[in-house]
Order: C-alpha cells, then sequence, then structure tokens
C-alpha cells in the first residue's frame, strides 16, 4: 500500500474508469501491476509537471507508468 496523493482519485471513480482501460489494453499478457496505481502516477504527472523518472517511489517503475 502506498501513500495517497492529493492526485488520487478514489477507487469508487476508477472503477467506473476501468471499463475503458480494459478495453484499450492488448491481452496478451496478464497484467502485473496494479492499473490503479498506474492511473494514479499519471495523474500525478499531470497535476505535479514533474518528469517521468522523477515520480516518487510509492508508483510502479516509470517505465511501466509511460
Amino acid at each position: 500500500m502506498r501513500a495517497p496523493y492529493d492526485s488520487d482519485i478514489s477507487l469508487q471513480q476508477f472503477e467506473e474508469i476501468k471499463p475503458f482501460l480494459r478495453v484499450t489494453r492488448f491481452t496478451t499478457k496478464p497484467t502485473t501491476v496494479n492499473t490503479y496505481d498506474v492511473f494514479c502516477a499519471v495523474l500525478y504527472l499531470l497535476k505535479t509537471g514533474c518528469q517521468w523518472r522523477m515520480l516518487p517511489r510509492d508508483f510502479p517503475n516509470w517505465k511501466t507508468v509511460y
């Protein structure tokens, strides 16, 4: 579990968005990272304007988020 950030959305809001994310993902391999954490990392990047490599370590690897 990671620390919450101001840019995070609630799990209820994410459940409404999740079906749209699953449609665009190729189903060649099973997911190994938490999709919610990846989505929140993108929101963090958009809100703070930080560089990809400067993502806090609470989030998945920056290459995974990218």
